[in-house]
């Protein structure tokens, strides 16, 4: 079942030449985490495998949308009137149902989470097995969390009063699924990883805002700013002016530079752009599928921002792999078209709607299963290694 082999031998042998260059200039990463990283790290015994403290911060992450998904699966457990900061009466015949202390266990898990994928390397590093696997293990999760926390974020404003309706947090998903992606987008044609300053401070952000949330409740956030505006329009509008005028205007400035310094992988104009296509496709075809539908999103928009986070990690896991292995990109992700059939589909038989729906998502979260496991068995067969296991050193 898991035996099918993803990468050519072209891929492997990329593979093989390859080396990891990053910067990271972050002066919360370079001057905070890395120093508490470092103390960190020695504690975990040398038997411990890299991948494994990768794959436990994870699951962590994970862990805090399964906890919210069961006390809060439709976003509404916010959703209350309130008169003050500490009495709330039901909207909707809605309470707010979500426990105190989960906040707190949340933002514990969470900045585990963060703790786990900061000393990662530092692992790797300190007990020598280092190579491509690591990298490519832990990115490709990176590019399935991302889409994790803003989906927990969520349920602290709830998708009715004083919030955001599901339909923009949909936009501001993608929002922050294509930042992660203008990185990687960015080594593909520079060779380089710049790290990306907003990831520390989006994680501290989120940590503290569930610690806040635990201590004050998410009463505290059913207030106006000025006028009409809220803080879940301020945190909306904080994600796109982020997006739209530090990360994308970076990134572009970085693939100037490389070649106007002939740094870079130097691929012609289409070639640069390729790895893109893959991923509007896929925007363009979701937004299509919501903006038609008479359900989507509301009718469960926890369930619609699972498909796109899936449909996303697949597509940033295969640049990775490309951009790691100096391959050429695809243009198009296969799970494009059973996609598209399932949106067309759709909208001639709207009473198969939910079918489809829930169809292509249990599809999409298979096949991405199928693909991360065959390639990192794939890849464990190639340098002769355990994706969970050192093996131990005559020396």
């Amino acid at each position: 079942m898991f035996q099918y082999k993803y990468l050519s031998r072209e891929h492997l042998e990329g593979f093989d030449n390859y080396k990891y260059m990053s910067k990271d200039t972050s002066p919360l990463s370079v001057y905070v985490m890395h120093p508490f990283w470092n103390k960190v790290v020695k504690i975990i015994p040398r038997w411990v495998a890299p991948n494994v403290l990768t794959f436990a911060g994870f699951m962590l992450t994970v862990l805090d949308f399964v906890l919210l998904s069961y006390y809060d699966y439709d976003y509404l457990a916010a959703s209350t009137k309130v008169h003050n900061e500490t009495s709330t009466e039901p909207l909707n015949g809605h309470m707010e149902v979500i426990p105190h202390s989960l906040w707190y266990i949340l933002a514990v898990f969470l900045f585990l989470a963060y703790t786990l994928d900061g000393i990662d390397g530092k692992q790797a590093r300190r007990t020598q097995t280092s190579g491509p696997l690591g990298e490519l293990f832990d990115h490709g999760l990176d590019s399935y969390s991302v889409f994790f926390i803003p989906a927990c974020l969520y349920s602290i404003f709830g998708r009715l009063d004083f919030s955001i309706p599901p339909i923009r947090m949909y936009y501001v998903m993608w929002n922050l699924l294509i930042n992660f992606y203008l990185s990687h987008w960015e080594k593909y044609n520079t060779g380089v990883l710049f790290l990306p300053w907003g990831y520390d401070f989006s994680m501290w952000m989120s940590t503290l805002v569930f610690l806040w949330t635990g201590l004050r409740g998410t009463g505290f956030y059913k207030r106006y700013l000025f006028r009409g505006y809220t803080l879940a329009n301020a945190f909306e509008w904080l994600i796109y002016f982020t997006g739209v005028f530090t990360n994308l205007p970076v990134s572009l400035y970085n693939i100037y530079q490389s070649y106007k310094l002939r740094t870079g992988k130097m691929r012609s104009t289409t070639e640069a752009i390729r790895p893109l296509w893959s991923l509007l496709s896929m925007i363009v075809v979701c937004s299509i599928w919501v903006h038609k539908s008479d359900r989507l999103p509301d009718c469960d928009p926890r369930a619609l921002f699972l498909l796109i986070g899936t449909l996303f990690s697949n597509v940033a896991c295969r640049l990775i792999v490309s951009q790691m292995s100096n391959q050429r990109c695809e243009m198009f992700n296969w799970l494009f078209w059973p996609l598209s059939a399932a949106t067309i589909l759709s909208l001639i038989f709207p009473n198969y709607e939910l079918v489809m729906f829930y169809t292509m998502i249990s599809m999409s979260i298979a096949a991405h299963i199928h693909y991360g496991v065959c390639v990192v068995r794939q890849m464990c067969d190639h340098f002769r290694i355990n994706c969970f296991h050192i093996k131990q050193r005559s020396d």
